[in-house]
């Protein structure tokens, strides 16, 4: 049978325009329990509509990794490797996830403390605020009157030694209900957006490609960023941005002398844009706070120089540098008419597109919020293709 696809109910605050192919709401299935014909097409939609939305579905743990493993037959471990952000304290991950014991891909995240939940007699969850992550924060003030910011806008992956999973499921079972709150960017811009309370907030890598100005869609199809050894222990003395995109320049990241042990033939060298393997589309797919150096292709022959960035190639180093270029690059699609806000229900699925998508968890909870969620990403069999011969080409 043909699958029942809707648009997603978008806030007042979106650009109607850019979410034409962005984001459905499927109906009539049982995610739990598709057949391959289904499954064949809920996998062509995500891939041409980047997140897909289940509605009031019952997912047992072992449903959600095979659902998630379905995507990529292939993978196995979870996609940082089972239980490896517990095992290293020094993670700034290390607070947010709680392995599921019987499947160990799965993660319980969220707010506040869960009993008898899968196997784990008590789980103390702690939300990720800005308050812990963000060199400057919100008032005491404002954020009893409802302000909030994004915490960090990134893709699900290691970037170390693994692979970037294809999707990200993420299965919401206790939502507690607040009113809306105000996400402030603080970046002198005067921008700020309408948030249900602890939204799941998207953006597409493919907005973030198109609507950058001719230069810089040159110099993206010619990039790649290579990410720091065991980023996320590497950034973890180190304080984001207030919108929540790459981190300040204070040189306050960890040395890599003092790092775990790592080897440079596991640190990932990614393409700047990812190809999109259902629509060709190219998605800007840069996890902005892990990245420590950029590498450029000089202009191939015959593209125009007059105007072009780094028209002889570049291998930057300079920390500042590599972090002011994406930030030029990825701030415009952060837009508030370009984010989608997920309104989460409970026992809603989402299932998106990790490498055609950017997202960030956003507000805070009070300690005796309970808010419950179950995520299962999966390392990937394969890194993302970049762009084509012919896609350089045409963007330079």
């Amino acid at each position: 049978m043909v699958i029942e696809l809707v648009p997603l109910p978008l806030p007042k605050s979106a650009d109607p325009s850019r979410f034409v192919d962005f984001g459905r709401e499927v109906k009539g299935l049982d995610p739990g329990n598709l057949s391959p014909g289904d499954f064949a097409q809920v996998e062509d939609a995500l891939y041409k509509y980047s997140a897909l939305l289940f509605r009031n579905v019952s997912l047992s743990p072992e449903q959600q990794y095979a659902l998630t493993k379905a995507f990529d037959p292939q993978c196995e471990n979870y996609g940082h490797g089972n239980n490896k952000t517990e095992s290293n304290k020094k993670s700034i991950l290390h607070p947010d996830l709680k392995t599921i014991p019987r499947v160990p891909q799965v993660q319980l995240i969220g707010n506040g403390v869960v009993y008898n939940h899968e196997g784990l007699a008590e789980a103390k969850l702690k939300h990720p605020s800005h308050h812990t992550f963000h060199k400057t924060q919100v008032s005491n003030e404002d954020e009893a009157k409802g302000v909030t910011r994004f915490y960090r806008w990134h893709i699900d992956a290691a970037l170390y030694g693994l692979s970037p999973p294809r999707v990200t499921t993420l299965y919401g079972i206790a939502v507690p209900k607040g009113p809306m709150q105000t996400c402030r960017y603080d970046d002198d811009t005067g921008d700020q957006l309408p948030v249900p309370l602890g939204t799941t907030v998207f953006v597409s890598g493919r907005t973030m490609f198109d609507i950058l100005p001719p230069e810089f869609k040159s110099l993206a199809v010619r990039a790649k960023v290579k990410y720091a050894p065991h980023p996320y222990v590497w950034m973890a003395p180190a304080r984001a941005m207030p919108t929540g995109l790459g981190i300040e320049c204070e040189g306050l990241e960890l040395p890599l002398s003092e790092l775990p042990y790592w080897e440079e033939a596991k640190q990932k060298i990614l393409p700047v844009v990812w190809k999109n393997p259902v629509t060709g589309n190219l998605h800007f797919q840069v996890h902005p706070c892990g990245v420590i150096e950029l590498l450029v292709n000089p202009l191939p022959a015959g593209a125009k120089r007059e105007g072009a960035l780094y028209a002889d190639g570049a291998h930057i180093t300079d920390l500042k540098e590599v972090r002011d270029l994406l930030y030029k690059m990825q701030r415009p699609a952060i837009a508030p008419s370009l984010v989608y806000p997920h309104d989460w229900h409970e026992n809603d699925l989402v299932i998106f597109h990790n490498r055609g998508v950017l997202h960030s968890v956003v507000g805070a909870f009070k300690p005796n919020q309970v808010r419950a969620f179950h995520q299962c990403n999966l390392a990937a069999s394969d890194d993302p293709a970049g762009p084509t011969e012919g896609d350089v080409k045409k963007w330079t």
